[in-house]
């Protein structure tokens, strides 16, 4: 975030156009839109820590390429986007086992409590982060911003490098820890996560609710032109509305950790409806103190949304589905950058960049309204499911063994036909050994491998 905040402001000072920096987060956000659902596929199908060390290592080379790049004075408007453009193809799977990833670290029992400090430090970074990137450019530059970033990649990897999941460990036939063993996921999986997360209301309209945060978790659009055309301040000044954006999340961050028990979809739409009035109010507000007041609310009521309905999304998804779900969400959070982005630089160019800025507020509340009762379904917990699916594949297999005794006993009808009745086989013991083993099979075998 903080590499980010340095380019927006970097494109707006190239080129002056509100559309150009929409196309540069379209470059940024667009392989999260359509990579997000291949994504979660691949995370329930592979080792999430070996996949992290990879995109992980990929992200520093890139960081650090971009700010040799700028430092020395070669970077043009084409090289930015496609930067920009694989460091999101990075960012798919990136983001989405990361997120996953916090299951193996803690195993079921601390799910609930994980998910939430997970989604505390990650949206603190979203928001803290292009903080810090406003204060490191109002005083060392572009190029010094895209160097922290590099550096920031360095203590996860050391992390990763080190660190086994102690959940996710499997034990050898000799009583030692073996390698992490990543769940297998069949192939072709991914219209059955789609179809899972539209048939769970809850879930479905908490995706739809962080789509419509997009615009307000990545102000690299509206908030410079709300600096600049609006308050006519320089680099400085956008860097601090983004500290003041950031220094209002601690608070949030504090009342998202604190919470006790799962969230419920009320208390996410109610969260939602807040930080919709908080945006629209700041996009209204006639001073600039007004203004810094409204983001420091925003930055406090955004977090504590956004971690809440994350939280309902993960204990709300079956664990085998979980990847998947989490893909998706990746798409919608912040893959849904590309559409929205441009069409907020159109609307801050075209009719002013309050208007631009209040989007997010108007997409959360319509959300809302539409998806109000939806969010007050009760969703299974994953006990629940866990208990469903053994209830699922019990009756599946118990259709499948008495499907085999059928057809066993249609088979001996047929021989005793064919011999006749003076030449009737009796089974033997070993037959009825055969014939056991094979009801005994698991029906899932081959795919359980696959």
């Amino acid at each position: 975030m903080t590499q980010g905040v340095a380019l927006s402001w970097l494109v707006l000072r190239l080129t002056g156009s509100g559309v150009d920096l929409g196309l540069m987060t379209a470059c940024t956000f667009g392989p999260l839109l359509f990579l997000g659902p291949y994504s979660g596929t691949l995370v329930d199908r592979f080792d999430r820590r070996r996949l992290l060390i990879v995109t992980q290592t990929l992200l520093l080379l890139l960081a650090g390429l971009t700010a040799v790049l700028i430092a020395t004075n070669v970077i043009t408007l084409w090289m930015l986007f496609v930067i920009a453009g694989v460091t999101g193809c990075v960012n798919a799977p990136d983001g989405t086992a990361r997120q996953v990833y916090v299951v193996d670290l803690v195993g079921t029992q601390r799910l609930a409590s994980a998910v939430s400090l997970y989604e505390v430090v990650l949206n603190i970074s979203r928001v803290v982060g292009p903080g810090v990137g406003g204060a490191l450019l109002a005083t060392v530059g572009v190029a010094a911003c895209c160097a922290l970033n590099a550096a920031s990649y360095l203590q996860p990897l050391f992390v990763l490098l080190r660190h086994r999941p102690r959940h996710a460990a499997t034990v050898s036939a000799d009583g030692a820890p073996a390698a992490p063993a990543a769940p297998k996921a069949p192939p072709g999986q991914l219209r059955a996560g789609l179809r899972y997360a539209w048939r769970n209301r809850p879930i479905r309209v908490s995706l739809f609710l962080a789509a419509s945060s997009g615009l307000l978790f990545n102000m690299g659009v509206t908030l410079p032109l709300l600096a600049t055309r609006v308050f006519h301040l320089g680099g400085g000044g956008y860097g601090l509305m983004m500290a003041v954006f950031g220094l209002g999340a601690l608070p949030g961050a504090v009342l998202a950790s604190a919470g006790s028990g799962r969230p419920t979809g009320r208390s996410v739409g109610v969260l939602a409806l807040a930080t919709a009035a908080a945006v629209l109010g700041t996009a209204a507000a006639p001073a600039l103190w007004l203004v810094m007041v409204g983001l420091a609310v925003t930055g406090c009521l955004s977090i504590w949304f956004i971690a809440q309905a994350n939280t309902l999304v993960q204990l709300a998804s079956d664990p085998s589905m979980r990847g998947r779900v989490m893909g998706l969400w990746t798409m919608a959070l912040p893959g849904t950058e590309p559409a929205t982005s441009p069409f907020a630089g159109y609307i801050s160019q075209t009719f002013g960049a309050r208007d631009g800025f209040s989007l997010s507020g108007l997409a959360l509340l319509l959300t809302v309204t539409i998806g109000w009762r939806a969010l007050n379904d009760r969703p299974a917990a994953d006990g629940e499911a866990l208990a469903g699916g053994a209830v699922a594949g019990q009756q599946v297999a118990g259709r499948e063994a008495a499907g085999r005794e059928a057809a066993g006993r249609e088979a001996a009808g047929q021989r005793v036909a064919d011999v006749g009745p003076a030449e009737t086989t009796v089974p033997t013991a070993t037959d009825a050994l055969a014939d056991t083993a094979a009801l005994a099979d698991p029906p899932f075998a081959d795919t359980a491998g696959a």
